[in-house]
Protein backbone atom coordinates (compact mmCIF):
# COMPACT_ATOMS: atom_id res chain seq x y z
CA UNK A 1 0.00 0.00 0.00
CA UNK A 2 1.14 3.59 -0.92
CA UNK A 3 1.65 5.68 2.20
CA UNK A 4 -1.94 7.96 0.94
CA UNK A 5 -4.07 4.59 1.92
CA UNK A 6 -4.78 3.83 -1.44
CA UNK A 7 -4.33 0.51 -3.00
CA UNK A 8 -0.88 -0.01 -5.20
CA UNK A 9 -1.17 -1.51 -8.90
CA UNK A 10 -0.35 -5.03 -9.04
CA UNK A 11 -1.50 -5.77 -5.35
CA UNK A 12 -4.59 -7.13 -5.52
CA UNK A 13 -3.39 -10.16 -3.67
CA UNK A 14 -3.63 -8.07 -0.24
CA UNK A 15 -4.92 -9.44 2.43
CA UNK A 16 -8.38 -8.28 2.87
CA UNK A 17 -10.59 -8.04 6.27
CA UNK A 18 -8.18 -10.24 8.24
CA UNK A 19 -7.06 -8.94 11.67
CA UNK A 20 -3.86 -7.36 11.51
CA UNK A 21 -1.01 -7.73 13.99
CA UNK A 22 0.42 -4.23 15.26
CA UNK A 23 4.34 -3.13 14.53
CA UNK A 24 6.02 -0.41 16.21
CA UNK A 25 4.78 2.35 16.16
CA UNK A 26 7.04 5.67 15.15
CA UNK A 27 6.03 9.23 15.18
CA UNK A 28 2.13 9.89 14.45
CA UNK A 29 3.23 12.71 11.99
CA UNK A 30 5.94 10.88 10.25
CA UNK A 31 4.74 7.21 10.13
CA UNK A 32 4.70 5.27 6.58
CA UNK A 33 1.87 2.73 6.29
CA UNK A 34 3.91 0.88 3.56
CA UNK A 35 6.44 -0.11 5.50
CA UNK A 36 4.31 -1.65 7.91
CA UNK A 37 4.38 -5.60 6.37
CA UNK A 38 1.53 -7.15 6.76
CA UNK A 39 1.76 -10.84 8.20
CA UNK A 40 0.47 -13.48 5.38
CA UNK A 41 -2.67 -15.98 6.09
CA UNK A 42 -1.65 -19.82 6.29
CA UNK A 43 -2.88 -21.68 3.26
CA UNK A 44 -5.71 -23.45 3.26
CA UNK A 45 -5.23 -26.99 4.66
CA UNK A 46 -1.70 -25.81 5.40
CA UNK A 47 -1.92 -26.01 9.43
CA UNK A 48 -1.00 -27.99 12.11
CA UNK A 49 -3.31 -30.86 11.82
CA UNK A 50 -6.21 -30.36 14.47
CA UNK A 51 -5.22 -26.67 14.53
CA UNK A 52 -8.33 -24.46 13.53
CA UNK A 53 -8.06 -21.37 10.99
CA UNK A 54 -9.32 -18.11 12.30
CA UNK A 55 -12.23 -16.96 10.82
CA UNK A 56 -11.69 -14.04 8.63
CA UNK A 57 -13.75 -10.93 9.04
CA UNK A 58 -15.39 -10.13 5.86
CA UNK A 59 -15.16 -13.65 4.05
CA UNK A 60 -17.91 -15.50 2.87
CA UNK A 61 -18.81 -18.77 2.74
CA UNK A 62 -17.87 -21.05 -0.25
CA UNK A 63 -20.50 -21.12 -2.62
CA UNK A 64 -22.08 -17.82 -1.82
CA UNK A 65 -22.11 -14.73 -4.50
CA UNK A 66 -20.13 -11.98 -3.51
CA UNK A 67 -22.55 -8.67 -3.68
CA UNK A 68 -22.30 -6.22 -5.68
CA UNK A 69 -20.68 -2.69 -4.14
CA UNK A 70 -22.11 0.32 -3.96
CA UNK A 71 -20.62 2.92 -6.58
CA UNK A 72 -18.21 0.10 -7.82
CA UNK A 73 -18.32 -0.86 -11.38
CA UNK A 74 -19.72 -4.05 -12.68
CA UNK A 75 -18.16 -6.94 -11.84
CA UNK A 76 -15.83 -8.88 -14.28
CA UNK A 77 -16.57 -12.39 -15.26
CA UNK A 78 -15.97 -15.02 -13.18
CA UNK A 79 -12.70 -16.05 -15.58
CA UNK A 80 -9.37 -17.67 -15.44
CA UNK A 81 -7.63 -14.25 -15.22
CA UNK A 82 -10.35 -12.91 -13.17
CA UNK A 83 -9.87 -15.72 -10.84
CA UNK A 84 -5.87 -14.78 -10.63
CA UNK A 85 -6.46 -11.61 -9.72
CA UNK A 86 -9.04 -12.19 -6.65
CA UNK A 87 -7.09 -11.83 -3.56
CA UNK A 88 -6.71 -14.64 -1.45
CA UNK A 89 -9.68 -14.30 -0.03
CA UNK A 90 -11.85 -14.51 -2.46
CA UNK A 91 -10.03 -17.38 -3.79
CA UNK A 92 -10.30 -19.23 -0.23
CA UNK A 93 -14.03 -18.74 -0.64
CA UNK A 94 -14.54 -20.27 -4.32
CA UNK A 95 -12.21 -23.30 -2.91
CA UNK A 96 -9.51 -22.46 -5.22
CA UNK A 97 -5.57 -23.84 -4.71
CA UNK A 98 -3.63 -21.02 -3.76
CA UNK A 99 -0.12 -21.57 -3.74
CA UNK A 100 1.52 -23.21 -0.75
CA UNK A 101 3.46 -20.47 1.78
CA UNK A 102 4.73 -21.25 5.38
CA UNK A 103 2.17 -21.04 7.86
CA UNK A 104 2.97 -18.71 11.26
CA UNK A 105 3.72 -20.54 14.46
CA UNK A 106 1.16 -18.60 15.83
CA UNK A 107 -1.23 -17.68 12.97
CA UNK A 108 -4.17 -17.21 16.15
CA UNK A 109 -3.21 -14.81 18.49
CA UNK A 110 -5.36 -14.08 21.80
CA UNK A 111 -6.59 -10.84 22.39
CA UNK A 112 -4.83 -8.68 24.15
CA UNK A 113 -7.01 -7.52 28.00
CA UNK A 114 -7.90 -4.27 28.47
CA UNK A 115 -5.84 -3.94 31.74
CA UNK A 116 -2.31 -5.17 30.25
CA UNK A 117 0.49 -2.89 28.55
CA UNK A 118 0.32 -3.55 25.08
CA UNK A 119 3.83 -4.30 23.49
CA UNK A 120 3.22 -1.53 21.04
CA UNK A 121 0.69 1.46 19.99
CA UNK A 122 -1.70 0.22 17.57
CA UNK A 123 -1.60 0.84 13.89
CA UNK A 124 -3.20 4.35 12.96
CA UNK A 125 -6.58 4.30 10.46
CA UNK A 126 -5.49 5.08 7.02
CA UNK A 127 -7.36 8.67 6.06
CA UNK A 128 -10.18 7.40 3.46
CA UNK A 129 -9.44 7.33 -0.05
CA UNK A 130 -12.20 9.46 -2.09
CA UNK A 131 -14.96 7.41 -3.94
CA UNK A 132 -13.79 4.13 -1.61
CA UNK A 133 -16.46 1.93 -0.75
CA UNK A 134 -16.99 0.76 2.94
CA UNK A 135 -16.77 -2.63 4.56
CA UNK A 136 -18.78 -3.01 7.71
CA UNK A 137 -16.48 -3.83 10.73
CA UNK A 138 -19.53 -6.96 11.35
CA UNK A 139 -18.45 -9.10 8.60
CA UNK A 140 -20.73 -7.62 5.71
CA UNK A 141 -19.56 -7.60 2.09
CA UNK A 142 -15.91 -7.38 1.09
CA UNK A 143 -15.11 -4.44 -0.72
CA UNK A 144 -14.78 -4.94 -4.67
CA UNK A 145 -10.95 -6.01 -6.15
CA UNK A 146 -8.74 -2.86 -5.75
CA UNK A 147 -10.40 -1.21 -3.41
CA UNK A 148 -9.18 -0.21 0.34
CA UNK A 149 -10.82 -1.90 3.95
CA UNK A 150 -12.31 1.43 5.56
CA UNK A 151 -13.61 1.17 8.80
CA UNK A 152 -16.91 1.71 9.70
CA UNK A 153 -17.55 5.70 10.48
CA UNK A 154 -19.68 4.68 13.84
CA UNK A 155 -18.22 1.69 15.35
CA UNK A 156 -20.08 2.28 18.42
CA UNK A 157 -18.81 3.54 21.91
CA UNK A 158 -15.02 2.31 22.57
CA UNK A 159 -14.37 0.49 25.34
CA UNK A 160 -13.33 2.72 28.66
CA UNK A 161 -9.56 1.87 28.82
CA UNK A 162 -8.21 0.37 32.38
CA UNK A 163 -6.01 2.62 34.19
CA UNK A 164 -3.25 0.76 36.20
CA UNK A 165 -2.17 2.71 39.14
CA UNK A 166 1.35 2.55 38.31
CA UNK A 167 2.63 2.38 35.09
CA UNK A 168 4.57 -0.84 33.87
CA UNK A 169 8.14 -0.62 33.29
CA UNK A 170 11.29 -3.58 31.75
CA UNK A 171 12.66 -4.51 34.84
CA UNK A 172 15.63 -2.94 33.43
CA UNK A 173 14.21 0.21 33.38
CA UNK A 174 13.05 -0.04 37.25
CA UNK A 175 16.47 -1.09 38.12
CA UNK A 176 18.08 2.09 36.73
CA UNK A 177 15.90 4.21 39.09
CA UNK A 178 16.28 2.39 42.01
CA UNK A 179 18.70 5.12 42.72
CA UNK A 180 16.78 7.90 41.89
CA UNK A 181 13.85 6.28 44.45
CA UNK A 182 16.14 5.91 46.98
CA UNK A 183 16.75 9.82 46.84
CA UNK A 184 13.04 10.27 46.70
CA UNK A 185 13.58 12.32 43.55
CA UNK A 186 11.70 10.07 41.35
CA UNK A 187 8.21 11.47 39.66
CA UNK A 188 4.56 10.21 40.84
CA UNK A 189 4.51 7.94 38.29
CA UNK A 190 8.07 6.17 38.46
CA UNK A 191 7.75 6.14 42.51
CA UNK A 192 4.52 4.20 42.13
CA UNK A 193 6.17 1.81 39.42
CA UNK A 194 9.44 1.16 41.51
CA UNK A 195 7.34 0.57 45.08
CA UNK A 196 4.58 -1.59 42.95
CA UNK A 197 8.03 -3.85 41.80
CA UNK A 198 9.57 -3.83 45.21
CA UNK A 199 7.49 -7.02 46.19
CA UNK A 200 7.51 -9.12 43.35
CA UNK A 201 11.70 -8.72 42.86
CA UNK A 202 14.13 -9.44 45.59
CA UNK A 203 16.83 -8.57 43.67
CA UNK A 204 15.69 -5.10 43.63
CA UNK A 205 14.40 -5.10 46.77
CA UNK A 206 17.75 -6.03 48.61
CA UNK A 207 19.04 -3.39 45.98
CA UNK A 208 17.11 -0.54 47.41
CA UNK A 209 17.24 -1.23 51.26
CA UNK A 210 21.18 -0.92 50.61
CA UNK A 211 20.86 2.25 49.12
CA UNK A 212 17.95 3.87 51.15
CA UNK A 213 20.63 3.01 54.11
CA UNK A 214 23.67 4.71 51.99
CA UNK A 215 21.01 7.66 51.58
CA UNK A 216 20.19 8.05 55.24
CA UNK A 217 24.23 8.85 55.94
CA UNK A 218 24.26 11.13 53.48
CA UNK A 219 21.33 13.02 55.49
CA UNK A 220 23.37 13.38 58.82
CA UNK A 221 22.87 16.49 60.89
CA UNK A 222 26.00 15.85 62.74
CA UNK A 223 29.18 17.90 62.07
CA UNK A 224 31.20 17.42 59.44
CA UNK A 225 34.72 17.55 61.77
CA UNK A 226 35.83 14.81 63.22
CA UNK A 227 34.99 13.59 66.58
CA UNK A 228 37.09 14.95 69.95
CA UNK A 229 37.26 11.72 70.64
CA UNK A 230 38.75 9.96 67.99
CA UNK A 231 42.05 10.23 67.93
CA UNK A 232 41.86 9.10 71.53
CA UNK A 233 39.95 5.83 70.46
CA UNK A 234 42.58 4.99 67.57
CA UNK A 235 45.19 5.63 70.00
CA UNK A 236 43.81 3.37 72.58
CA UNK A 237 43.09 1.03 69.80
CA UNK A 238 46.67 1.00 68.14
CA UNK A 239 47.87 0.75 71.40
CA UNK A 240 45.76 -2.09 72.45
CA UNK A 241 47.07 -4.70 69.56
CA UNK A 242 50.92 -2.96 69.93
CA UNK A 243 51.56 -1.10 73.37
CA UNK A 244 53.91 1.54 72.92
CA UNK A 245 57.56 0.60 74.08
CA UNK A 246 57.76 3.56 76.08
CA UNK A 247 53.93 4.41 76.79
CA UNK A 248 52.88 8.65 77.36
CA UNK A 249 51.82 8.80 81.30
CA UNK A 250 48.03 9.41 81.60
CA UNK A 251 48.87 12.76 82.79
CA UNK A 252 50.79 13.88 80.19
CA UNK A 253 47.91 12.64 77.64
CA UNK A 254 45.71 15.65 77.56
CA UNK A 255 48.59 17.80 76.59
CA UNK A 256 49.32 15.33 73.87
CA UNK A 257 45.68 15.30 72.69
CA UNK A 258 45.32 19.17 72.61
CA UNK A 259 48.61 19.64 70.68
CA UNK A 260 47.60 17.50 68.16
CA UNK A 261 43.44 19.12 67.78
CA UNK A 262 45.16 22.95 68.09
CA UNK A 263 47.63 21.87 65.04
CA UNK A 264 45.14 20.33 62.90
CA UNK A 265 43.21 23.49 63.15
CA UNK A 266 46.28 25.46 61.88
CA UNK A 267 47.26 23.25 59.39
CA UNK A 268 43.61 23.56 57.82
CA UNK A 269 43.38 27.22 58.06
CA UNK A 270 44.31 29.49 55.19
CA UNK A 271 47.28 31.96 54.97
CA UNK A 272 45.05 34.93 55.42
CA UNK A 273 43.78 33.62 58.57
CA UNK A 274 46.74 33.76 60.49
CA UNK A 275 46.21 37.69 60.43
CA UNK A 276 42.64 37.51 61.57
CA UNK A 277 42.09 39.08 65.01
CA UNK A 278 41.51 36.88 68.23
CA UNK A 279 40.20 37.98 71.71
CA UNK A 280 41.89 36.85 74.47
CA UNK A 281 39.47 36.66 77.91
CA UNK A 282 40.54 36.67 81.33
CA UNK A 283 38.95 37.45 84.61
CA UNK A 284 41.26 40.15 86.69
CA UNK A 285 40.62 40.58 90.04
CA UNK A 286 36.68 42.05 89.78
CA UNK A 287 35.84 42.27 85.93
CA UNK A 288 37.01 40.89 82.93
CA UNK A 289 39.39 42.01 80.61
CA UNK A 290 40.69 41.07 77.51
CA UNK A 291 43.64 41.64 74.99
CA UNK A 292 43.29 41.41 70.89
CA UNK A 293 46.25 39.45 68.98
CA UNK A 294 46.09 38.07 65.63
CA UNK A 295 46.57 33.70 65.29
CA UNK A 296 50.30 33.96 65.05
CA UNK A 297 50.17 36.52 68.51
CA UNK A 298 48.06 33.53 70.34
CA UNK A 299 50.46 30.38 68.85
CA UNK A 300 53.56 32.72 70.10
CA UNK A 301 51.87 33.16 73.89
CA UNK A 302 51.42 29.39 74.02
CA UNK A 303 55.37 28.93 73.20
CA UNK A 304 56.55 31.61 75.42
CA UNK A 305 54.59 29.54 78.33
CA UNK A 306 55.19 26.25 77.22
CA UNK A 307 58.96 27.15 77.70
CA UNK A 308 58.46 27.72 81.73
CA UNK A 309 58.30 23.37 81.41
CA UNK A 310 61.03 23.29 78.69
CA UNK A 311 63.30 24.85 81.45
CA UNK A 312 61.84 22.87 84.47
CA UNK A 313 62.72 19.44 82.38
CA UNK A 314 66.68 20.91 81.67
CA UNK A 315 65.62 21.86 77.87
CA UNK A 316 65.82 25.07 75.71
CA UNK A 317 63.91 27.62 76.89
CA UNK A 318 62.34 29.58 73.17
CA UNK A 319 63.32 32.71 75.33
CA UNK A 320 66.55 32.45 76.41
CA UNK A 321 67.90 31.54 80.45
CA UNK A 322 66.80 35.47 81.44
CA UNK A 323 63.27 35.24 80.53
CA UNK A 324 61.21 36.40 83.11
CA UNK A 325 58.59 33.42 84.97
CA UNK A 326 55.63 35.41 84.45
CA UNK A 327 52.98 33.96 81.93
CA UNK A 328 52.14 37.71 80.78
CA UNK A 329 55.41 39.12 81.08
CA UNK A 330 56.90 36.62 79.08
CA UNK A 331 54.00 36.94 76.06
CA UNK A 332 54.74 40.70 76.16
CA UNK A 333 58.75 39.40 75.83
CA UNK A 334 57.57 37.62 73.10
CA UNK A 335 55.41 39.42 71.39
CA UNK A 336 57.96 42.11 70.96
CA UNK A 337 60.34 39.78 69.95
CA UNK A 338 58.52 38.04 67.13
CA UNK A 339 57.05 41.36 66.02
CA UNK A 340 54.18 40.42 63.65
CA UNK A 341 54.39 36.63 63.80
CA UNK A 342 52.45 34.64 61.06
CA UNK A 343 52.24 30.84 60.28
CA UNK A 344 56.29 30.54 60.82
CA UNK A 345 55.43 30.11 64.35
CA UNK A 346 53.50 26.59 64.56
CA UNK A 347 56.74 24.46 63.64
CA UNK A 348 58.51 25.71 66.61
CA UNK A 349 55.87 25.40 68.79
CA UNK A 350 55.05 22.21 67.53
CA UNK A 351 58.18 20.83 67.97
CA UNK A 352 58.36 22.03 71.36
CA UNK A 353 55.42 20.46 72.33
CA UNK A 354 56.77 16.89 70.86
CA UNK A 355 60.22 17.62 72.63
CA UNK A 356 57.91 17.88 76.05
CA UNK A 357 55.91 14.98 75.48
CA UNK A 358 58.88 12.68 74.53
CA UNK A 359 60.68 13.94 77.62
CA UNK A 360 57.96 13.51 80.08
CA UNK A 361 57.53 9.22 78.63
CA UNK A 362 61.25 8.89 78.88
CA UNK A 363 61.42 10.21 81.96
CA UNK A 364 57.80 9.04 83.40
CA UNK A 365 57.55 8.94 87.55
CA UNK A 366 61.25 10.44 88.14
CA UNK A 367 59.78 13.97 86.64
CA UNK A 368 56.17 13.59 87.59
CA UNK A 369 56.76 16.05 90.61
CA UNK A 370 59.10 18.25 89.30
CA UNK A 371 58.24 21.56 90.48
CA UNK A 372 57.59 24.03 87.34
CA UNK A 373 57.42 27.85 88.40
CA UNK A 374 55.03 30.75 86.97
CA UNK A 375 56.60 33.18 89.27
CA UNK A 376 53.47 33.96 91.92
CA UNK A 377 53.10 30.12 92.18
CA UNK A 378 54.16 26.80 91.38
CA UNK A 379 52.92 23.80 90.03
CA UNK A 380 54.40 19.57 89.77
CA UNK A 381 55.03 18.80 86.44
CA UNK A 382 51.99 16.05 85.81
CA UNK A 383 49.55 19.53 86.76
CA UNK A 384 51.23 21.97 84.83
CA UNK A 385 51.20 19.96 81.53
CA UNK A 386 47.39 19.47 82.49
CA UNK A 387 47.03 23.16 82.87
CA UNK A 388 48.78 23.86 79.11
CA UNK A 389 46.62 20.94 78.28
CA UNK A 390 43.51 23.45 79.39
CA UNK A 391 44.84 26.87 77.80
CA UNK A 392 45.35 25.14 74.51
CA UNK A 393 42.35 23.73 74.52
CA UNK A 394 40.74 27.71 75.69
CA UNK A 395 43.08 29.39 73.49
CA UNK A 396 42.48 26.72 70.53
CA UNK A 397 38.79 27.66 71.12
CA UNK A 398 39.60 31.53 70.91
CA UNK A 399 40.75 31.21 67.36
CA UNK A 400 38.15 28.13 65.78
CA UNK A 401 35.55 31.32 67.00
CA UNK A 402 37.98 34.24 64.87
CA UNK A 403 38.43 32.10 62.04
CA UNK A 404 34.68 30.37 62.25
CA UNK A 405 35.93 26.78 62.76
CA UNK A 406 33.96 24.08 64.49
CA UNK A 407 35.81 23.51 67.68
CA UNK A 408 34.60 20.50 70.25
CA UNK A 409 35.13 20.21 74.02
CA UNK A 410 38.16 17.65 74.79
CA UNK A 411 37.36 13.80 75.19
CA UNK A 412 35.35 13.53 78.99
CA UNK A 413 38.27 11.49 80.44
CA UNK A 414 41.00 14.48 79.73
CA UNK A 415 38.38 17.35 80.34
CA UNK A 416 37.62 15.23 83.61
CA UNK A 417 41.45 16.03 84.55
CA UNK A 418 41.26 19.69 83.89
CA UNK A 419 38.24 19.77 86.07
CA UNK A 420 39.63 18.34 89.04
CA UNK A 421 43.31 20.59 89.02
CA UNK A 422 41.08 23.59 89.01
CA UNK A 423 38.84 22.37 91.37
CA UNK A 424 42.26 21.43 93.86
CA UNK A 425 43.71 25.09 93.07
CA UNK A 426 40.03 26.44 94.56
CA UNK A 427 40.92 26.48 98.24
CA UNK A 428 44.21 28.28 97.31
CA UNK A 429 42.64 31.10 95.08
CA UNK A 430 39.69 31.48 97.79
CA UNK A 431 42.56 31.90 100.01
CA UNK A 432 44.22 34.47 98.14
CA UNK A 433 41.65 36.86 97.72
CA UNK A 434 40.63 36.64 101.06
CA UNK A 435 44.27 38.09 102.13
CA UNK A 436 43.52 40.61 99.60
CA UNK A 437 40.68 41.30 100.97
CA UNK A 438 38.16 40.46 97.89
CA UNK A 439 36.70 37.31 99.86
CA UNK A 440 34.61 36.96 103.05
CA UNK A 441 36.30 36.31 106.35
CA UNK A 442 37.29 32.70 107.62
CA UNK A 443 34.21 31.68 110.28
CA UNK A 444 35.84 27.89 111.43
CA UNK A 445 39.57 27.79 111.69
CA UNK A 446 40.68 23.90 111.93
CA UNK A 447 43.67 21.73 112.11
CA UNK A 448 45.45 21.46 108.71
CA UNK A 449 44.18 18.00 107.70
CA UNK A 450 40.54 17.97 109.73
CA UNK A 451 37.27 18.53 108.44
CA UNK A 452 36.01 22.14 107.65
CA UNK A 453 33.37 23.91 106.00
CA UNK A 454 33.09 23.18 102.57
CA UNK A 455 31.02 23.51 99.58
CA UNK A 456 29.72 20.79 97.49
CA UNK A 457 30.88 21.69 93.84
CA UNK A 458 28.71 19.13 91.32
CA UNK A 459 29.88 19.36 87.67
CA UNK A 460 27.31 17.67 85.68
CA UNK A 461 27.87 15.88 82.74
CA UNK A 462 30.03 12.57 81.49
CA UNK A 463 33.61 14.69 82.49
CA UNK A 464 31.72 15.69 85.77
CA UNK A 465 31.82 14.77 89.18
CA UNK A 466 31.63 15.80 93.28
CA UNK A 467 34.03 17.76 94.57
CA UNK A 468 34.32 19.53 98.39
CA UNK A 469 36.18 22.50 98.44
CA UNK A 470 37.09 23.82 101.77
CA UNK A 471 35.75 27.48 102.43
CA UNK A 472 38.26 28.69 105.17
CA UNK A 473 41.73 26.73 104.88
CA UNK A 474 43.20 25.33 101.88
CA UNK A 475 44.88 23.07 104.46
CA UNK A 476 41.31 21.79 105.88
CA UNK A 477 39.45 18.98 104.18
CA UNK A 478 36.16 19.19 102.72
CA UNK A 479 33.53 16.70 103.43
CA UNK A 480 30.04 15.89 102.57
CA UNK A 481 28.91 16.51 105.79
CA UNK A 482 30.14 19.54 106.23
CA UNK A 483 29.11 21.29 103.64
CA UNK A 484 27.11 24.50 104.11
CA UNK A 485 26.47 24.99 99.92
CA UNK A 486 26.18 23.54 96.89
CA UNK A 487 26.94 24.73 93.62
CA UNK A 488 25.63 22.81 90.14
CA UNK A 489 27.41 23.30 87.32
CA UNK A 490 27.90 22.13 83.59
CA UNK A 491 31.22 20.66 82.70
CA UNK A 492 32.11 22.87 79.68
CA UNK A 493 29.91 25.48 81.69
CA UNK A 494 32.39 25.51 84.56
CA UNK A 495 35.61 25.66 82.14
CA UNK A 496 34.36 28.76 80.31
CA UNK A 497 34.52 30.34 84.03
CA UNK A 498 38.16 29.20 85.05
CA UNK A 499 39.22 30.04 81.63
CA UNK A 500 37.43 34.08 82.41
CA UNK A 501 35.52 33.92 79.44
CA UNK A 502 32.39 34.39 81.27
CA UNK A 503 31.52 35.98 84.75
CA UNK A 504 30.28 34.17 87.89
CA UNK A 505 27.33 36.41 87.71
CA UNK A 506 26.79 34.83 84.03
CA UNK A 507 27.45 31.47 85.03
CA UNK A 508 24.17 29.06 84.81
CA UNK A 509 24.94 27.47 88.18
CA UNK A 510 22.32 25.34 90.54
CA UNK A 511 23.19 27.13 93.73
CA UNK A 512 21.53 26.28 97.37
CA UNK A 513 22.49 26.97 101.35
CA UNK A 514 24.97 29.69 101.91
CA UNK A 515 25.51 32.57 99.38
CA UNK A 516 28.30 34.32 100.78
CA UNK A 517 30.65 30.69 100.52
CA UNK A 518 28.63 30.26 96.84
CA UNK A 519 29.80 33.98 95.39
CA UNK A 520 33.41 33.38 96.79
CA UNK A 521 33.82 30.04 95.41
CA UNK A 522 32.34 31.18 92.06
CA UNK A 523 34.88 34.58 91.93
CA UNK A 524 37.70 31.99 93.30
CA UNK A 525 37.29 30.37 89.92
CA UNK A 526 37.08 33.11 87.82
CA UNK A 527 40.27 34.26 89.08
CA UNK A 528 42.31 31.19 88.10
CA UNK A 529 41.78 32.57 84.72
CA UNK A 530 45.24 34.71 83.01
CA UNK A 531 46.61 35.84 79.96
Amino acid sequence: MTGDGRASEGDEDGVRGARRIPGPRGAADDLDLAAVPLPPLPPPGAGTPGEAVPEQPGAEAPGQPVPEQPGADAAAPADEDTASAASPDERDTRGEPEPERDAPDDPAEPEPDACEPAESEPEPEAPEAPGADRTPANGGPAPASGSVPVPDPDPGPAPEPCVSAAPVLPHRDLQALLGAWALSVCSAEETAAVESHLPRCLPCADEAKRLREAVGLLHSDGALDLDATLRSRVVEGCLARRPARIPIPGWAAPYDAETARLDALLRDIGDADWDAQVRLRWFEKERRTDRWTTVGGVISHLTAVDGLLSAALGLDDPLGGRAPLDPTERTEASWAAVGSPARAVREPWRAQSHELIRTASFAGRNVAETSVSYGSFALPLQDALVDRAFECWVHGWDIAEAVAYPYPAPSAAHLHLMIDLAARMLPAALAGRRRAGLAGPARDLVVPGEPGRSLHLEIEGHAGGDWYIALDSPAALGTRETAVAQVALDAVEFCRLVAGHISPAEAAAGQEGDREAISDVLFAAASLSRL
